[in-house]
């Protein structure tokens, strides 16, 4: 009986080495990619959290330059982070911040090319559409009205709908093209939520333009009542 199972065990072992002959390397590398795989993933993980720690950081820096006032100081700490750590929120939040203190302090030009940066580079597109939403507001001020709507036609998140037709009424509207600048504002007012008080400016607006929206029926036409 002794020797039946080592003949078994024999055959068995014989044919092990047979099947990693044929199959060993590519079992072997497949177990490497694998691991490998692993690795990667927990080595990626880390290295975004080190990247997000360090971006936080330099966005304190900013945002404490920011409220300060420093204009020039501000566009050099959003230079550095932008470069440094490009794909991270981080980046995103202080383009925008950076770019409403440059706009306020008069510094247009400053102002656009960091709008600009957040419009072609955010990963989001909610951050894409404030940017050029913000940019356009910019080249209105500049009287840039046909790049202005450009932006306005590349600015997609659903989100903010109301408002991208708003600011279209505004360019629309300062290039004397009244009829469109109200179907602008229209569309603005149907999409923009009746709770919100921004609503009631875009009421004013066409108000103003002899246009103002008929009142919305709030309450459902009363039934009969049963005998």
């Amino acid at each position: 009986m002794a020797t039946q199972l080592d003949l078994q065990e024999q055959e068995q072992l014989d044919q092990l080495k047979t099947l990693w002959k044929q199959y060993g390397n590519l079992l072997t590398w497949l177990l490497i990619a694998a691991l490998s795989a692993y690795a990667a993933w927990n080595g990626w993980n880390w290295w975004q959290r080190q990247q997000s720690t360090k971006a936080a950081a330099m966005y304190d820096e900013l945002e404490k330059a920011a409220r300060a006032g420093d204009v020039d100081k501000t566009g050099r700490v959003f230079t550095d982070l932008k470069e440094r750590f490009p794909r991270t929120v981080f980046s995103e939040q202080a383009a925008l911040l950076a770019a409403k203190l440059q706009f306020d302090s008069g510094k247009l030009d400053q102002a656009r090319a960091t709008l600009a940066w957040v419009s072609e580079n955010a990963i989001e597109a909610e951050y894409q559409t404030i940017a050029r939403l913000r940019l356009a507001g910019v080249l209105l001020d500049e009287k840039k009205y046909d790049e202005a709507l450009k932006q306005l036609d590349a600015a997609t998140a659903k989100e903010f709908e109301a408002l991208v037709a708003d600011r279209r009424g505004d360019v629309l509207l300062a290039q004397g093209k009244n009829t469109q600048a109200q179907a602008a504002y229209r569309t603005a007012w149907k999409a923009m939520d009746a709770t919100v008080p921004y609503r009631q400016l875009i009421e004013a607006k066409l108000t103003a333009m002899g246009a103002a929206p008929k009142a919305e029926k709030s309450e459902a036409p009363a039934k009969e009542a049963t005998p």
